[in-house]
């Protein structure tokens, strides 16, 4: 093994350990935002993501342990770490596109498993290899810093320590301080910039020729060209006309306007989570339909203001048609990201007199001493629903929360297809307890709505106060709702807080429509070539 100066010093080999624990974590919590806008942060995500890079570390393990015992050469540990520290770089670079790139490729060719094959292709392509070259820093350092075997086991007690306090670090300081604050691109480059810096100091505290070190000056420029090109926190690249994009604690955020409405979403993918009529005018969405809750509870027949709960208020669409349409309501929502409820206020007017408390809606509600007339259930974003919202235990809950004759009023944002999919076990579970359950396909989405109560004439107040709609386009509306509304007729699909398979479900779900609008561009393709499918597209 050379003689290095700098190796004498225990201390860097201990911070090299450290960083490069840091850095995993950093990579992987990263890995995950930077999935997110496209394939969701769902279970399937993050258990592709810790998976390719359990991969990739047991792989760096073996492969740094043999090159170690072969070649016990710090150089080339050092230059390992410099490789990894610019491939990170390039990431905020070229990740987003590679992501796109695998998608469009994967879409076409597959017709199940959209999510899980091309996340897991994305992952292995972008992550897989700086992880693999971090992998081999543990048994490297080992050799490096081992002396003799009387205390063994203390060093790589200590190495190991570094390396898991690294991890901690690098998990906590992603998610609370530098992706909120700077974003997910901005998160790469500086780990990668930690990285990049750890490898320099050990090149020109080595005392190597400049013939050996001038790949150092040549990395630190490809970085800055990294800085330069990979800063922007942009996911929807080819957006150029985005009233706002940001990231949060929770979501990828994105705004966008025209003269005729404004539009939220958290995916640039899949969905549109709201969508704001400038002209103050019905959607045509399911916050509309949701409207028929109201006349279930019998609004123009109570003398006192509906109680009304929102769990999921995200841009308060609902509760802003709701005050506009029926006037006097008394309307919480719960949000579990405060951003979003400051973009609600900012572009889309959710009034300043509707409270929205930052909280789990789950946890919310198990605090709440109060009983409502309507509670709304939309938190099912994107694909991604949260199990414990969608059990048994959930909507028994829901339902204790309700006033005598109140209505819980469900968004499924996924109509699913087959035998057991994933609305069938929403809707059953439902069924188990609530007596009266009603469902309607809003048209041209593919939003479900649930009305669920005990209450067995929830139809006929709907009837009776329908008839005293003032409105006429709420009243013809309202009368194509009631005209569609059909009884749910339940099976034997449950879910608990123990066994709701939701990530599964919602998968199954999103490959049906996927399948049905690539099959749709694939016709184009057939009959009109090419130049038929770019101009569709563009």
């Amino acid at each position: 093994m050379p003689e290095r100066k700098i190796l004498k010093n225990k201390v860097f080999l201990y911070l090299t350990e450290f960083f490069a624990g840091m850095s995993v974590m950093a990579v992987e919590l990263g890995a995950s935002r930077l999935l997110a806008p496209y394939f969701s942060s769902s279970q399937i995500v993050w258990t592709i993501i810790i998976g390719t890079i359990m991969i990739a570390m047991a792989l760096g393990n073996i492969y740094g342990g043999r090159k170690a015992d072969k070649d016990p050469n710090p150089d080339k540990l050092y230059v390992r770490v410099l490789i990894a520290a610019l491939w990170i770089a390039l990431i905020p670079v070229v990740g987003k596109y590679l992501i796109i790139g695998i998608s469009a490729l994967f879409v076409f060719a597959v017709n199940r498993g959209f999510l899980i094959i091309a996340g897991f292709v994305s992952c292995m392509v972008i992550f897989v290899f700086p992880l693999f070259l971090l992998g081999t820093v543990t048994p490297s350092l080992v050799k490096y810093i081992m002396q003799d075997l009387t205390d063994n086991g203390r060093i790589v007690g200590k190495l190991n320590a570094a390396n898991t306090i690294g991890s901690i670090i690098g998990t906590f300081v992603p998610t609370f301080i530098s992706i909120p604050a700077v974003g997910t691109s901005i998160t790469f480059l500086i780990f990668g910039g930690i990285l990049l810096a750890l490898a320099v100091i050990y090149f020109i505290s080595a005392g190597l020729p400049f013939k050996k070190i001038k790949k150092v000056p040549v990395s630190i420029a490809i970085f800055l060209l990294c800085c330069f090109f990979g800063h922007s926190a942009s996911f929807a690249f080819w957006e150029r006309d985005l009233s706002y994009e940001g990231e949060s604690i929770y979501n990828y955020l994105q705004v966008r306007e025209d003269d005729r409405q404004v539009i939220f979403s958290t995916n640039v993918l899949f969905g549109v989570q709201s969508v704001y009529r400038k002209e103050k005018s019905l959607t045509g969405m399911y916050y509309d339909y949701a409207m028929a809750s109201p006349y279930m509870c019998g609004v123009y027949e109570k003398e006192e203001p509906l109680d009304v709960l929102i769990l999921g208020m995200g841009t308060g669409t609902f509760a802003t048609q709701c005050t506009r349409y029926f006037g006097e309501m008394n309307i919480e929502g719960v949000e579990i990201d405060e951003d979003i409820t400051k973009l609600a206020r900012e572009y889309f007017e959710l009034p300043e007199t509707v409270p929205v408390y930052t909280y789990d809606g789950r946890a919310y509600l198990s605090a709440a001493d109060r009983k409502y007339d309507v509670i709304m259930v939309d938190a099912y974003q994107d694909i991604t629903i949260p199990f414990q919202m969608a059990s048994a235990e959930f909507f028994t809950e829901v339902r204790e929360h309700l006033n005598d004759g109140g209505v819980m009023i469900v968004n499924m944002n996924m109509r699913g297809e087959g035998e057991g999919n994933i609305n069938q076990y929403l809707s059953d579970t439902i069924s188990s307890v609530f007596s009266a359950v009603y469902t309607i396909d809003v048209p041209y989405t593919t939003n479900r709505e649930l009305f669920a109560s005990n209450a067995p004439d929830i139809m006929e107040r709907m009837e009776r106060n329908l008839k005293k709609e003032e409105d006429p386009a709420l009243h013809e509306m309202m009368l194509q709702v009631e005209d569609g509304l059909r009884r749910y007729e339940a099976g034997n699909y449950r879910m608990t807080d123990d066994k709701a398979p939701v990530e599964l479900l919602s998968m199954r779900a999103i490959d049906a429509i996927i399948k049905e609008e690539v099959d749709y561009y694939k016709k184009i393709y057939r009959e009109e070539g090419l130049q038929g499918l770019i101009d569709r597209l563009f």
